[in-house]
């Protein structure tokens, strides 16, 4: 099997709800890379591939689809990857990490692919009309393609060319709005304004495309943490994008704004104050009929999910039940959900043994380390997952 020794290029990340789409690398790193709380692409130099690269990869991918649906075909699946297979597929040691990822691509049955890397509408329209009819055309079955791209790249594409790009193929487009408070945009260096979010929001939109926005509470520190809330919901009020997505502020000692925390200059948010953040924002949301997401283990409280306007007091029902939780309560759910033990603050009745068991780690630290250890303890298993 694989005697040609198949692979293609992929980049390093992907939003989590594409874990289980084919990846496939348009563009290689950021062409901005200056925002100040990003670790990735750091270092990195950006460039564009060619159409042809992108094409053969394509094409690569679609070879091995037909490999691994012979060997399914092979091992009596009928076509099908079923864990027979992506078993077999999995312990062949001299297999690329691109084959693996397609052979799981078609376990999981997504029919979904994910363009990579940072911003990908930056190609001419035309070249990227290419690359999409090329993947259609090579896999008829994919029903979702989506990239990431930044605001100001949109807003330097008419909606004539989007609609060219929709109709190509192209159905949603991540971008990282982060906040729509114009002092922390600048502070932050992330090269656009409140008002170019909205009118790149608003062209998405108008070309038929679904809009995915990332928001990133904590990122106005304690200096700036209300305006940051209200003003990036007014912006999200104006764009009413089809999905909001929260992303709390980590800042490893690699990220650029480290350096402003370690200055004093900016001062990072308690998890209970990243609580009232979140409460103010979700409250400020009033004009949408967006669907809000939490799932990521960078978010304390992944409950806040919900459609709005429908969902919208259940979601503040969450955060106030957070915040009436005892002292002890709340620093058990924080070190639970930090250690990726806890997804609900339900978790904390579920279980007694398990919340024991927390309980006296975290007031084993608490006598060996002090507060400010604890502290140190939660802080250090979340910025495990950046």
């Amino acid at each position: 099997m694989n005697e040609n020794n198949l692979e293609f290029e992929q980049g390093p990340i992907r939003p989590p709800n594409e874990a289980r789409s084919l990846l496939l690398r348009v563009t290689r790193n950021c062409p901005w890379n200056h925002c100040l709380f990003c670790p990735v692409y750091k270092r990195r130099k950006f460039s564009l591939r060619t159409v042809e690269e992108i094409k053969n990869d394509i094409q690569t991918a679609r070879k091995m689809v037909d490999e691994i649906q012979a060997l399914s075909w092979k091992l009596g699946a009928a076509g099908k990857v079923n864990d027979q297979v992506i078993s077999h597929i999995i312990n062949q040691a001299d297999l690329s990490t691109s084959y693996r990822s397609v052979a799981v691509w078609m376990y999981y049955g997504t029919d979904a692919c994910f363009l990579q890397d940072a911003d990908n509408l930056i190609m001419k329209t035309d070249d990227l009309v290419e690359v999409l009819t090329c993947l259609k055309e090579a896999f008829p079955w994919i029903s979702r393609v989506t990239t990431y791209t930044r605001s100001k790249t949109v807003t330097r594409k008419s909606v004539e060319a989007l609609k060219r790009i929709r109709k190509a193929g192209l159905d949603r487009i991540h971008i990282g709005l982060e906040t729509g408070y114009d002092p922390l945009l600048k502070l932050m260096k992330k090269g656009v304004t409140a008002d170019g979010h909205i009118e790149a929001g608003k062209r998405v939109i108008a070309a038929g495309m679904e809009l995915s926005e990332y928001v990133m509470p904590g990122l106005g520190g304690q200096e700036m943490w209300k305006e940051h809330a209200e003003e990036t919901a007014r912006v999200l009020n104006e764009i009413n994008p089809h999905f909001i997505r929260l992303r709390s502020l980590r800042v490893p000692p690699r990220v650029p704004l480290y350096e402003k925390l370690e200055a004093g200059t900016f001062t990072m948010q308690t998890d209970d104050m990243l609580a009232e953040e979140i409460r103010v924002f979700i409250t400020a949301l009033d004009r949408i009929t967006s669907t809000v997401t939490s799932d990521h283990i960078m978010n304390l409280l992944e409950e806040v999910s919900g459609k709005f306007p429908e969902d919208k007091e259940e979601m503040l029902a969450v955060i106030e039940e957070y915040q009436t939780l005892s002292d002890t309560d709340r620093l058990v759910y924080r070190a639970g959900r930090r250690g990726g033990t806890y997804r609900s603050i339900k978790d904390l009745k579920l279980d007694p043994v398990t919340y024991g068991k927390i309980k006296n780690m975290v007031e084993q630290v608490r006598v060996e380390k002090g507060v400010e250890g604890v502290e140190a303890f939660i802080t250090e298993m979340v910025d495990r997952y950046i």
